[in-house]
């Protein structure tokens, strides 16, 4: 089996580290998939953009691309784009599916547009005056409590929540430093699940505890408090929802191949609402589309493998 991978695959570049704010988490993504690949006797090896100049794909001979790039660059269309200009296959969707998945803004206008439920927001630009006025007017709309992100990054990087006009302000310059579109959104209070999504089939669905105020960075890769739930505790009709809306949501952003769409069910009204899509998750063994393949009987190598097929 493991020649024929290598005579199915040929030369993989496993694309990990990158530039953006998620380089670490993108390493140790990377890594594990590498050391899986090797395992199945694929020819991979490791390629990090901020080290190497793309000219050596070329030189490579590279047949395909593994794309565990975190963040911007790597996740939003433009290393696709440059894949893409190389002639070179890759894992994942393609520019137009990373793009607007990695725009949170704009995914949720076109899940409104569909009638996909999403929590009350607006988009705060540099063309917005940050005067008493404007941010009272933001937390009259969406208050009392608000979470604040840059609408361009993942893993809850520059990401707040806030009770106050005060706090709101300094959350909105907080954000700006990594992007210069703010998403401003009402918090909900509920329960955090994932759906990921592996060639058009919905996994299993995970439900998120932390201790911390929220679901952030710390929660997500450093605290051993955080407990995850794989069955998510959903009924039979509730799984089949949330699964439904994570294809539909994901489909509609043009995303293919494999991901994750992340909800948070509202306490006060049971209702399920999508707060992104995922087109490069994370893939270390602790990961959380390791943990729904794993409750669906597939290995992580065996998921690799699968995601690696995205790219035949």
């Amino acid at each position: 089996m493991s020649s024929e991978y290598a005579e199915q695959f040929g030369k993989v570049a496993v694309l990990l580290g990158g530039n953006s704010a998620e380089r670490e988490i993108s390493l140790r993504s990377g890594e594990a998939v590498l050391k899986a690949l090797l395992s199945e006797g694929i020819n991979a090896f490791a390629f990090d953009p901020k080290e190497n100049s793309i000219s050596d794909l070329i030189q490579q001979k590279v047949d395909r691309a593994w794309n565990a790039l975190h963040g911007r660059g790597g996740e939003d269309g433009q290393f696709q784009g440059v894949l893409e200009t190389l002639n070179i296959p890759y894992t994942g969707s393609s520019v137009l599916g990373c793009a607007l998945a990695m725009d949170k803004w704009r995914s949720k206008m076109i899940w409104k547009a569909m009638g996909l439920p999403v929590a009350a927001h607006v988009l705060v630009t540099s063309k917005d005056k940050m005067n008493d006025q404007f941010l009272r007017q933001v937390f009259g709309k969406l208050g009392p409590i608000l979470f604040v992100k840059p609408s361009h990054e993942g893993s809850s990087v520059g990401m707040s929540k806030v009770d106050s006009i005060e706090s709101l302000m300094d959350a909105i310059e907080h954000a700006r430093e990594f992007d210069s579109e703010v998403l401003v959104e009402s918090f909900i209070e509920g329960k955090e699940y994932t759906v990921s999504i592996l060639n058009d089939e919905a996994l299993p669905s995970i439900s998120m505890e932390t201790t911390r105020d929220f679901y952030d960075f710390e929660a997500k890769y450093n605290s051993k408090d955080t407990q995850y739930f794989c069955p998510s505790g959903l009924n039979e009709e509730e799984e089949v929802l949330i699964q439904s809306m994570a294809l539909t949501a994901f489909n509609s952003l043009g995303c293919k191949g494999w991901g994750r769409v992340d909800f948070i069910r509202d306490n006060a009204t049971q209702q399920f609402k999508l707060l992104e899509a995922n087109t490069v998750p994370g893939m270390t063994e602790s990961s959380l589309v390791p943990k729904a393949a794993k409750q669906k009987g597939i290995s992580f190598n065996q998921l690799t493998v699968e995601i690696l097929k995205t790219s035949l």
